[in-house]
């Protein structure tokens, strides 16, 4: 990637993976411009803390869905990358009809944006556009197995949404995009009350509380560190790929076996329990990335002993 190129607009920048991008993008590459959109609902602007006084970071707290685009006017902006979403299942079941607004009013909004400024762009789609996957790993062929009234719909549907209107958009108007597919990523400046498995399992070992499984645990994930996934993200910027691509670590663990590592790795006295399994809870989660090996060179490098490391020190931080 050329360094010092001209502005880049992160929407969620104040998220968990945002925050990261926004940092990379200003202190690795040395963009011109940052400029970073987040309407904090699930966004924290602590997230970007070390990066609020520089010149070169916009903060702009708004929410995709009613931005007012000709706000942009006055930027020359080459890439627009869209994380604005509520990836929470707990908060985005709480706040189902603003997760399925972001994912379609939101995504047209700034499509406009980057149409004005002849820009790329990078949408953060999702796993879940797989739904409960009959096919292990999983490819971007495969069109998935989703519950489109189920109690996750509102997330699935969102980003299968926003996939069709970005390729619909970009194909009218002949603009360049990317739908990175992502799988469960983990690091430093997840919430703390998250709801997802790392969050989860971490927080209750450092307290020695127990770690609660949902099922019998022989559901499977597979976990990308952070600073990978960002990685990715940005050799998408130099890349002239357009559609779907997968992004995650194919190393694949058991849920049960996760909550083993942890409890070593931490020195922790909790123990597991098991409660009713979740509807819809996907069985199987495991990329295929063959696809971002060969157009991007692009490959995890991140072991979980080191990501899990790094993860506990923060939340560690935060007791």
């Amino acid at each position: 990637m050329n360094k010092g190129i001209s502005s880049v607009l992160v929407a969620g920048g104040a998220g968990f993976i945002g925050s990261h991008l926004s940092r990379y993008l200003l202190e690795d590459l040395e963009c011109e411009k940052v400029i970073v959109v987040d309407n904090l609902v699930t966004g924290n602007k602590e997230n970007l803390e070390e990066l609020l006084n520089s010149p070169k970071l916009d903060f702009v707290q708004d929410d995709i869905v009613s931005l007012d685009v000709a706000r942009f006017d006055s930027y020359k902006i080459s890439h627009v990358f869209n994380l604005a979403s509520i990836a929470s299942p707990k908060t985005y079941a709480e706040k189902s009809i603003e997760t399925l607004k972001t994912g379609s009013l939101g995504v047209f909004n700034l499509l406009e944006i980057a149409k004005k400024n002849d820009a790329r762009f990078i949408h953060a789609s999702t796993s879940e556009i797989y739904g409960d996957p009959t096919v292990h790993p999983q490819t971007e062929s495969y069109f998935g197995n989703v519950n489109s009234v189920g109690p996750r719909s509102m997330y699935d549907e969102a980003k299968r949404f926003g996939e069709a209107a970005i390729t619909a958009f970009c194909d009218k108007f002949d603009m360049s995009y990317a739908l990175v597919r992502i799988f469960n990523t983990y690091g430093p400046k997840m919430g703390q009350n998250d709801g997802r498995v790392i969050p989860n399992f971490v927080n209750a070992a450092l307290r020695n509380l127990n770690l609660e499984i949902y099922g019998d645990g022989k559901q499977t994930r597979s976990l990308c560190y952070v600073s990978d996934l960002v990685n990715g993200l940005t050799k998408l910027m130099d890349s002239t790929y357009c559609g779907p691509i997968n992004m995650g670590n194919p190393y694949e663990l058991t849920v049960k076996e996760l909550a083993e590592k942890i409890i070593e790795s931490l020195k922790s006295s909790s123990d597991i329990v098991y409660l009713e399994a979740l509807i819809d809870d996907p069985k199987q989660r495991c990329p295929d990335i063959s696809l971002a090996k060969k157009v991007l060179d692009w490959a995890p490098k991140v072991d979980f002993e080191t990501g899990l490391s790094n993860t506990a020190e923060y939340f560690k931080s935060m007791v």
